[in-house]
């Protein structure tokens, strides 16, 4: 069984990484590189520079005194504890690279004090900050192949090898999308064979999404049952990652009822399904769950991008009659208030989500190797950088690690969803009511009433847990929990009971503003996992016997889990 404490930093650089972040798909479409040419922004923070000389004075001042202690071996100048780039000793022993190393980090700490200082809007702070913070982390010295110890070390230990070895992974990370340093091997891990290993059965298969049913671990099984809706751009099995730490199974053992959708991976053929596309087939997938278990009421769990198309289709179910099908909504990292919410939010405006529909529409997808290039510059060092000394300065090949092979399982995104979550997303439309439809009718989600189980990750930089928060506050819910776990975007959703380093924060998600709810709320150890099937339960109904077997006479086996969609690239 794989902990989380023996690989806490694959975790944490799954994290970073991370799955879809609706608000990014006009910067995965048109690319990293405009994101970091000179615009507005740039001329908005020289102007306010500019009218500040004397702050700036200040700063470049400081510098140039802290660089002559850094000369003549006086300063104090040290690496924050977390920064593990300058962990070798050979950064402080050696002055030469002690001396660069405290050039370089006094440097950019200046860097971004001036930016700070500059008092930018929240737009034009964002995305200054994404330029300041890639063009720092990309001249620290311990990216310099003539300066990394580990480089030399590594050249020394193998007699060279280690250089020939770093080239080639080189040239082959470069010759396809996407263009960053591989951080798992392609066959360091199978779907079906070490990951997504579940037992159950596909009991539905439609041209959009595969159902599937696992077979139950309890002698007597809940009611009501749960419906999983995954990502619309990454595959369903970061819900069954691994033995041990698989959601799925965990909720089995404790005696519920288990189906999940894993969407198909479109191509140009599939170009015009859109969000009606997708709300039908979750209606689909939820007849499919009901037919099959003989309940007339279903949880529904969706995360990220299907968390906001399972809100829309609870939307859709209020407005014709038909809310009292859903025992539940839960959303995990999900967000619907769209405003303020990180770099992505920043960047969006009409013109660039033109270009970004249109060149998607021109291929008549957007591929999710694009979107995986975007998420990695956004974290360089922890996904850029540290794989570049590993693999190229270096020579080594990256560690096997589950989640991190399940976000380079990318798949693509049909041209009209792109175009539907970009507009979704310029307009914050979720936030106004009526102005977005699905299937035909106006989405108002205040007027979701069903039970709902909000789960966001503190430490997440592609859902912010206060925009999740927000989200949650959209809902009409009369009964409504709050989850914030200390985690980030994927280790809130890996979340396994047993880590001692968890946490989480629960409560009504009652008070308008999320910093006050956040020390207001009481915090509990552990995963949010148990806490959650006991909310469930006290939904699910009395408990029955579990089935004989899976599917029905309508709706038999047709494949053994994971399936075949998820194998398709």
């Amino acid at each position: 069984m794989v902990t989380y404490s023996e690989h806490a930093e694959e975790l944490t650089a799954a994290d970073e990484m991370a799955a879809p972040l609706d608000l990014l798909l006009t910067s995965s479409a048109i690319g990293i590189g405009r994101r970091l040419l000179p615009n507005n922004s740039w001329s908005r923070l020289a102007v306010h520079l500019a009218r500040h000389p004397r702050s700036v004075g200040k700063r470049v001042s400081a510098l140039g005194l802290e660089l002559v202690d850094i000369a003549s071996g006086r300063s104090q100048v040290a690496p924050a504890k977390p920064d593990k780039r300058f962990a070798d000793p050979a950064w402080q022993s050696n002055p030469l690279l002690k001396r660069a190393m405290q050039v370089y980090l006094a440097a950019g700490e200046t860097a971004e004090t001036m930016l700070t200082d500059a008092h930018l809007d929240w737009r034009d702070d964002q995305w200054m900050r994404f330029v300041v913070d890639n063009a720092v982390d990309a001249l620290a010295p311990s990216n310099n192949p003539l300066l990394n110890p580990l480089g030399w070390k590594a050249f020394i230990d193998t007699g060279g090898l280690s250089a020939l070895r770093g080239l080639q992974h080189f040239v082959t990370d470069m010759a396809g999308a996407p263009r960053i340093p591989a951080m798992v091997e392609p066959d360091a891990f199978a779907v079906g064979e070490n990951l997504a290993v579940t037992p159950g059965s596909v009991v539905l298969r439609t041209d959009v999404f595969e159902l599937i049913q696992y077979a139950p671990r309890t002698e007597k099984v809940r009611t009501v049952p749960l419906l999983m809706v995954p990502p619309v751009i990454n595959k369903f099995y970061v819900m069954d990652i691994a033995p041990g730490r698989s959601m799925i199974e965990y909720f089995l053992t404790q005696g519920q009822q288990v189906f999940a959708i894993s969407w198909r991976n479109p191509t140009a053929a599939q170009r015009e399904w859109g969000f009606d596309s997708y709300g039908q087939a979750i209606l689909d997938a939820l007849a499919a769950v009901q037919r099959i278990t003989g309940s007339e009421r279903t949880h529904l769990q969706a995360s990220c991008s299907g968390g906001i198309l399972a809100a829309m289709t609870a939307a859709h179910l209020t407005e014709i009659g038909q809310d009292h099908r859903l025992a539940g909504l839960t959303l995990m990292v999900t967000v619907l208030d769209e405003s303020h919410a990180g770099f992505a939010a920043a960047t969006l405006d009409e013109e660039t989500a033109k270009m970004a529909i249109a060149m998607s529409a021109r291929k008549g997808y957007l591929d999710g190797r694009a979107l995986a290039e975007m998420f990695a510059w956004l974290r360089p060092n922890d996904l850029v950088w540290r794989y570049w000394v590993n693999n190229y300065l270096q020579g080594r090949q990256p560690a096997p690690f589950d989640v991190l092979f399940w976000n380079a399982d990318t798949t693509r995104m049909t041209a009209t969803l792109h175009r539907d979550m970009v507009m979704l997303g310029l307009h914050n439309a979720l936030t106004v009511p009526n102005s977005v439809s699905m299937l035909g009718t106006p989405v108002d989600l205040s007027r979701v009433t069903a039970d709902s189980y909000v789960v966001a990750g503190l430490t997440d930089h592609i859902s912010p847990w206060q925009a999740c928060y927000r989200s949650a506050r959209l809902l009409g819910s009369k009964d409504q929990r709050f989850v914030l776990s200390t985690s980030g975007h994927i280790a809130a959703l890996v979340n396994p009971p047993g880590n001692p380093k968890a946490a989480y924060r629960i409560g009504p998600a009652d008070d308008a503003d999320p910093g006050r709810w956040v020390n207001s709320a009481p915090q509990q150890r552990d995963s949010w996992w148990p806490d959650f099937v006991l909310w469930l339960a006290e939904r699910s109904g009395p408990l029955r016997d579990a089935p004989a077997g899976l599917g029905c006479p309508e709706l038999p086996p047709l494949d053994p889990a994971p399936g075949k969609y998820v194998l398709a690239h």
